[in-house]
């Protein structure tokens, strides 16, 4: 790997570092008994419990002025002002530290620890007057860091590859991408609570499946050698919670990792987090109410409020929310009915709207490429959309009422899917149909098709209760509470191409 400039003097510094017998990577911890954040919001004048505090972070900024400094430190919760005197962290008859190590060989990016008392400086900014530092973990590599110049900021680390790619760079630079992150954590916590006091299990299911199911989907395929079988990386975790449903349970739940291989956009990445619920006893209506109940929640414990900003528009997660079917979404934004038509009917309203459609599409999937292409972008604030067609929905119940439909629902927000919903199928001869029709959109060339699964429907003979089951993206609702417009903003590491790809 070439250096640059700064990358060749610190590794230099590096070298003096030892040579005056400083370890730059001690492998002693640092006790820390304070945070920057805690400092700002509680600090007093003669208040008591600020006379020793230590501190770890990094060195962001630093201003000499002959014996004395003035620095930056960035913890995990802020930065603070330190006041650094050379006579009082040195020996008196030795200044090395101060004169050679901390101006000359520290640098910007530095890990450091420091003990002190906090105070008022002449401009009125609370810091904190250093008594003793230490060099806690080297930096190598110097920090894009932005500059400012007659008020512009310039240079600053904004490049959306780079930030993804260097999460960790992102992270010490950009300290405001920590909330989204912060929230983040707080959607997934709000929902576990809420199913928690509902008397819910949370489960764990497998990752590497024999059959992937459970969703219309292209798995990520492998090979186990012991074995010598095929497996697959989940693209859903629905089949085997349902199992857990005939077991006896009548709550569980799972925040699952799902894989699948599919495009990368703005809303889709390879890899993502899915929360999959199923409940005993219910149906899709019930769910409905649940969902509400679950999103307004989640909006008010991150926000404080049902109603949060999602790039240009104001959106209430405040229940109840619209409920429409997806004929009736087709009749309002696309102005046809579609009821009754079949494939050569559909197929001739798709050219008449200018909706392009594979040759290898069944009935079922031309009404949802309508509904794709003429109402999802329509559907700014929650809205069900119930009542899919049989062909699209083959581990749902068929409609008690409607013929060729099944008691399925989705949630659309900000004019995308959010969850998905069924009365869950529990008949397993009808499932085994299902099944076998599935199989032949397979031999059609669809690659989102099912496989057969014999040991769900195995389960299944053994008999499960009536169930309600739901599907939450969990990266997509961290994009709405959080105001991001990218799924790369609310993933640590989204995938992308090798670096020198």
């Amino acid at each position: 790997m070439e250096l640059n400039e700064q990358q060749l003097l610190r590794r230099q510094s590096l070298g003096r570092l030892r040579e005056l017998g400083i370890e730059p990577y001690p492998a002693e911890g640092f006790d820390v008994n304070c945070t920057a954040a805690y400092i700002h919001a509680n600090y007093e004048a003669g208040k008591p419990g600020f006379d020793y505090v230590t501190l770890a972070g990094r060195l962001m900024t630093r201003r000499i002025m002959g014996k004395a400094s003035f620095a930056d430190l960035q913890d995990a919760t802020g930065r603070v002002q330190l006041y650094i005197n050379r006579d009082e962290i040195c020996p008196e008859e030795d200044k090395t530290f101060y004169n050679e190590v901390f101006k000359k060989l520290m640098d910007i990016g530095d890990i450091i620890g420091i003990q002190g008392h906090v105070f008022t400086t002449q401009t009125g900014e609370t810091s904190i007057h250093v008594r003793s530092l230490r060099l806690l973990s080297k930096c190598l590599n110097p920090l894009p860091l932005p500059k400012e110049k007659d008020g512009v900021v310039f240079d600053a680390f904004t490049d959306p590859e780079a930030r993804h790619r260097m999460r960790y760079v992102d992270l010490v630079v950009n300290p405001g991408i920590r909330e989204t992150f912060i929230k983040r954590s707080r959607i997934v916590q709000s929902l576990r609570d809420l199913f928690n006091s509902k008397g819910y299990l949370e489960v764990e299911t497998p990752i590497l499946q024999p059959v992937h199911g459970g969703a219309a989907a292209r798995p990520f395929a492998t090979h186990h050698n012991a074995l010598d079988i095929p497996l697959y990386l989940r693209i859903a975790n629905e089949l085997y919670l349902k199992r857990l449903i005939v077991g006896g349970f009548e709550g569980v739940y799972e925040f699952a990792k799902n894989f699948r291989n599919e495009g990368i956009d703005r809303t889709h990445n390879p890899e993502f987090t899915g929360l999959e619920i199923y409940v005993a006893y219910k149906d899709y209506h019930w769910m409905m109410d649940f969902t509400e109940e679950m999103l307004e929640k989640a909006a008010v414990d991150v926000n404080g409020s049902a109603t949060v900003t999602c790039g240009v528009h104001e959106i209430s997660f405040q229940r109840p929310f619209r409920r429409m079917t997806m004929h009736d979404a087709i009749m309002e934004y696309a102005g046809v009915d579609i009821s009754g038509m079949d494939e050569a009917a559909l197929r001739a309203t798709a050219a008449t709207l200018g909706v392009e459609l594979d040759p290898k599409m069944g009935a079922g999937k031309i009404i949802d490429e309508l509904f794709s292409e003429k109402v999802e972008k329509n559907l700014i604030q929650p809205t069900f959309i119930l009542d899919y067609p049989l062909e699209l929905s083959p581990l749902t119940k068929k409609h008690r009422e409607k013929d060729g439909l099944v008691e399925r629902f989705e949630l659309y927000v900000n004019g995308k899917e959010l969850a998905n919903a069924y009365t869950e199928l529990n008949d397993p001869m009808d499932q085994f149909e299902r099944f076998e029709e599935q199989l032949k959109l397979a031999a059609r060339g669809d690659e989102e098709a099912m496989a057969m699964d014999h040991d769900f429907l195995r389960a299944l003979e053994y008999g499960m209760p009536p169930t309600a089951g739901l599907g939450i993206g969990i990266d997509r609702l961290a994009m709405l509470l959080t105001n991001q417009q990218s799924i790369q903003e609310v993933l640590f590491f989204p995938q992308m191409r090798p670096e020198n790809g």
